[in-house]
């Protein structure tokens, strides 16, 4: 394959909402640029870029592809990301490294709730963007109402670039604003028939070619000046406009489609062409200490990967942009994460599961690469001579939706492990972690459809059953007064005994608390436990009642009685401990009875201290719709939640809350319901609260019983 300069790359992701039409779109793409002899399509499940069996079997994107089309001599790189806000993550990493975005808007439902977490995306990676109004050989289509609707939820920026003379059934016909003709498109797309446009449409052709002039003239002083002195702008000087305005993100133009019937493609390839930005005229990208690369061949190698996949007869999979200079085959790069030395042997141009080998990969092109040693997504790879530091990672959402999983037949819980890492490194935004405290492995994800693709693997592809729960809540126990206990651990059973006799007061920790005068302190350790809060144990042994060597062993009693609280099973915390008597036996006393003794005096004492659990509260942000606070509203106070404020942030509000983590399990689910899938949150733990005294009940009871069934 030809290798393109710099300056003949495109690189385009095609994001939008569901069902909006990229993946018949990217198709349409690589038709026109005579990549493909034949159109597929996703209800014939032939299409390029959806050719897993997963995406087979749910018609729809689950993970994006690489491909690429050639058009006007230039190479056209185009990632096809999933339409489901679950899939964020893709998202993220194809606008991290693609210079415009081609944005799919459905002609029928016009901006929807996964349109705006898309949009949230490109402004997160300040990504150029190109709306095109797709499916308007729809009866339902109407354009007029989803520009309206694109201005309402974007702004004035977005500006109509291609308006359609016959929206609905047998919709061929589009007014060209940059070229001011009209154009007609064959049954089957293709090149499309130019001519003047028809009297009936000049006087909104002209207005609507104003509203682009002016736009196109706003993105730079020379252009404006230009359009000042002579009302209008030549097309070369449009073109410039728009891609200043493009790479600025001061204009977002708005074309026409029906990808279905390939209709419209061949101009948003020749727009892509002449008026996108190529990655050289991209703002520069840094690595971590301050290094510029800006996409040129001269510069010293360097490359970042943004997505790791699993391909059939490949094996681990690198795909990966070039931000400066060149690769080759045989070449040698450095990772700065591990200071490692890469080979990469082998490199591939993608256009789904076609692959073809290429020898050499210029700054600003995408491709992949395989059989890296120890390189995961977020890693980049770099000349010796600048292999200092790599390129800032990949900024991925937090997660928002966690299940404790485990195998059906307990045989599997070392592969479900090993499976479910792997599926970390394919996919960063699913995390994996054994919690000790729960005795439960979670799992992160985006969503409950983003669990279920998970799911689907584990049964279809690696034989795993799985069930799943909600996660245990990471509870804490402590005491809100003082109690004194003592007992005594006996047995004799043949030769020597165990004996051991520990009195001891517990009282709560907190700052500045004070010791009491009735008992002398001749020595204290202070223990930060490690879940947060702390133990104080202190010697108050007079009189040599308790050997002092046994102390450590009543410590460690202790200690796995605050490891396993008295109440629930939760970790204990910030309790002061004073071991002031107690009675040893010559021959019989050893350490064993003592740990046993001083755990038993501490359970005591712990049930008699007013004890108290308490649970995590999470700072809660949730951005809606402002219509729709007043049910976010309710649902909050109904999960115990606490009003904090509220922000306006455009269209939408922000509301802040305090929740407890307790009433937070499946939320995701549940704000997606009441919001019609316009709300968003994020929840971070804050602290440590008493739960109401009727939860604690509750509590108490649910721990009694799985003990007893445990027995």
């Amino acid at each position: 394959m030809k290798v393109y300069d710099t300056k003949d790359i495109r690189n385009i992701a095609l994001i939008g909402a569901a069902k909006s039409g990229k993946t018949t779109m990217a198709e349409a793409m690589v038709f026109e640029g005579k990549i493909i002899n034949r159109r597929g399509s996703v209800d014939d499940r032939n299409t390029v870029s959806d050719y897993r069996p997963i995406e087979l079997d749910r018609q729809h994107s689950v993970h994006s592809s690489l491909l690429y089309t050639i058009y006007n001599n230039k190479k056209i790189n185009i990632v096809d990301v999933p339409g489901f806000s679950d899939y964020v993550g893709e998202s993220a990493a194809a606008l991290n490294v693609c210079d415009t975005a081609l944005f799919m808007v459905n002609g029928q439902s016009g901006v929807e709730a996964t349109t705006e977490t898309a949009w949230k995306q490109t402004e997160l990676a300040g990504c150029p963007v190109i709306f095109s109004v797709n499916q308007l050989d729809h009866h339902g289509a109407n354009f007029n109402e989803t520009i309206t609707a694109l201005k309402d939820y974007f702004g004035e920026k977005v500006t109509v670039v291609q308006y359609p003379v016959n929206s609905g059934e047998g919709f061929n016909t589009v007014i060209d604003l940059i070229l001011m003709k009209q154009l007609k498109f064959k049954e089957e797309g293709g090149e499309p028939e130019i001519s003047d446009i028809p009297d009936a449409e000049k006087d909104k052709a002209e207005e609507l070619h104003l509203a682009l002039v002016e736009n196109a003239a706003e993105g730079d002083e020379s252009l404006m000046e230009k359009y000042f002195e002579n009302d209008t702008l030549t097309l070369d000087e449009i073109r410039e406009g728009v891609r200043l305005g493009l790479i600025s993100r001061s204009i977002f133009p708005v074309m026409c489609s029906s990808a279905k019937h390939g209709i419209g493609a061949t101009r948003i390839l020749d727009f892509i062409t002449n008026s996108c930005p190529s990655p050289d005229e991209m703002p520069e990208r840094k690595t971590t200490d301050g290094t510029v690369f800006k996409c040129n061949a001269e510069d010293p190698t360097a490359l970042f990967i943004f997505k790791t996949s699993i391909e059939q007869h490949l094996g681990e999979v690198s795909f990966f942009k070039v931000y400066g200079g060149a690769v080759t085959e045989g070449m040698d790069l450095i990772n700065p994460r591990t200071g490692n030395k890469e080979r990469l042997s082998q490199f591939f141009v993608l256009n789904g599961k076609n692959r073809e080998k290429v020898d050499r990969i210029v700054a600003g092109d995408i491709a992949i690469t395989i059989k890296l040693k120890d390189v995961r997504t977020s890693d980049s790879l770099m000349d010796p001579k600048v292999a200092e530091a790599g390129f800032e990672p990949l900024t991925l959402p937090v997660d928002i939706y966690t299940v404790a999983m485990s195998a059906v037949n307990s045989a599997d819980d070392e592969k479900l492990g090993t499976v479910l890492n792997e599926m970390h490194r394919t996919d960063p935004t699913i995390l994996v972690e054994y919690s000790r405290e729960l005795k439960q492995m979670l799992v992160k994800t985006q969503g409950e459809f983003h669990l279920n693709t998970i799911k689907w693997y584990l049964q279809n592809v690696h034989k795993i059953d799985v069930e799943t729960i909600s996660p245990k809540i990471p509870y804490r126990e402590t005491i809100t007064k003082t109690a004194n206990a003592d007992y005594r651990h006996k047995k004799q059973s043949g030769g020597s005994g165990q004996f051991g006799e520990v009195h001891l007061r517990i009282m709560p920790y907190v700052e500045g608390y004070k010791d009491p005068t009735d008992i002398p302190v001749r020595g204290t350790d202070v223990h930060d436990m490690p879940w947060g809060g702390k133990l104080i144990f202190n010697n108050c042994i007079v009189g040599g009642a308790i050997d002092a060597r046994f102390l450590p062993a009543i410590l460690k009693g202790i200690m796995e009685r605050m490891n396993e609280g008295p109440l629930t099973g939760s970790y204990a915390r910030d309790i002061v401990v004073y071991i002031y008597d107690g009675k040893m036996h010559p021959v019989d006393s050893n350490e064993i009875s003592f740990k046993l003794a001083g755990r038993h005096a501490f359970s005591t004492a712990f049930k008699a201290a007013g004890p108290k659990i308490m649970e995590p509260i999470n700072d809660v942000e949730i951005n809606v719709p402002e219509e729709m606070m007043g049910a976010v509203m309710t649902d909050l106070q109904g999960r115990r939640g606490i009003i904090m404020g509220m922000d306006a942030a455009g269209r939408n509000q922000i509301i802040r809350a305090k929740v407890p983590a307790a009433e937070m399990t499946r939320y995701a689910t549940s704000i997606s319901a009441i919001t019609s899938g316009r709300g968003t949150f994020t929840s971070n733990f804050d602290q440590y609260q008493q739960v109401p005294s009727d939860v604690q009940e509750q509590l108490l009871k649910a721990y009694e019983e799985s003990q007893a069934e445990e027995e």
